[in-house]
């Protein structure tokens, strides 16, 4: 598939999950279940429906039990899926600069342990290799956690609009980088901060514009709703035809 060559998908699993408390006492936020699986498997089983066959997954808070976890499933033929510790406190970007021999000098693709989505991963790498650039990153407008109230200039409510899409475009995750990126990155970076920042400013940095579902497992809520939306029947993210052996 045409997808092939932005493997491997490198997934940032280093974080401690501190909004998350409730369940990443005992296991990294990584493998907090939703509908029985590990996040971690939802996101695995996107890219792993789509083309993508090479993981590698960039441990640091409880690092081993993602080990474990990664050697005990029984992935589909052709998926590897493989660990690199890159330190318990080290930056999402510190991360992937720590594991660029094993990454090697190809394009290749990113994303977090955390995030889902029914994102067309074909089109992303299309437009990443179209434009030209160091960097895509795709960008999602989130639901307000709220609703909101339309108020007119005299104080009366004209109406109620719950939880709209907000205004502005967010970073979603699903990256697609050129090995220049590594240019850009060092031990200490925080990939959100300066490097996409530079790269923007270098005019490498690209925005894949994702209108469908996005959501992320940043809080207890947000774990709930998205067990609540697997247990549906129908979740939004789970785009595989025949789901994943994982």
């Amino acid at each position: 598939m045409a997808v092939a060559t932005l493997d491997p998908v490198v997934i940032l699993c280093g974080g401690r999950g501190t909004r998350l408390s409730e369940r990443t006492e005992s296991i990294p936020k990584a493998l907090v279940e939703i509908g029985g699986r590990p996040i971690l498997w939802h996101v695995i089983g996107i890219y792993a429906e789509q083309g993508f066959r090479r993981f590698l997954l960039l441990t640091g808070y409880k690092g081993e039990r993602i080990e474990e976890w990664a050697r005990r499933s029984p992935w589909p033929g052709g998926v590897d899926v493989s660990c690199i510790d890159t330190g318990l406190d080290t930056p999402t970007g510190g991360r992937i600069k720590l594991a660029q021999d094993v990454i090697g000098d190809e394009p290749f693709s990113a994303t977090y342990a955390d995030g889902v989505a029914d994102i067309d991963l074909s089109s992303l790498a299309d437009f990443h290799r179209e434009g030209g650039s160091i960097a895509t990153v795709t960008v999602v407008q989130p639901e307000l956690q709220f609703g909101i109230t339309d108020v007119g200039e005299d104080g009366r409510v004209r109406g109620f609009h719950e939880k709209p899409r907000v205004d502005s475009w967010i970073n979603g995750g699903f990256f697609c980088f050129e090995p220049g990126v590594f240019d850009y990155l060092t031990e200490d970076s925080v990939l959100e901060r300066e490097p996409l920042e530079r790269l923007a400013a270098d005019g490498e940095l690209r925005a894949y514009k994702h209108r469908g579902f996005w959501d992320c497992m940043d809080t207890y809520k947000d774990a709930v709703l998205l067990d609540d939306l697997w247990a549906s029947g129908d979740p939004p993210w789970h785009v595989w035809t025949e789901e994943p052996a994982l």
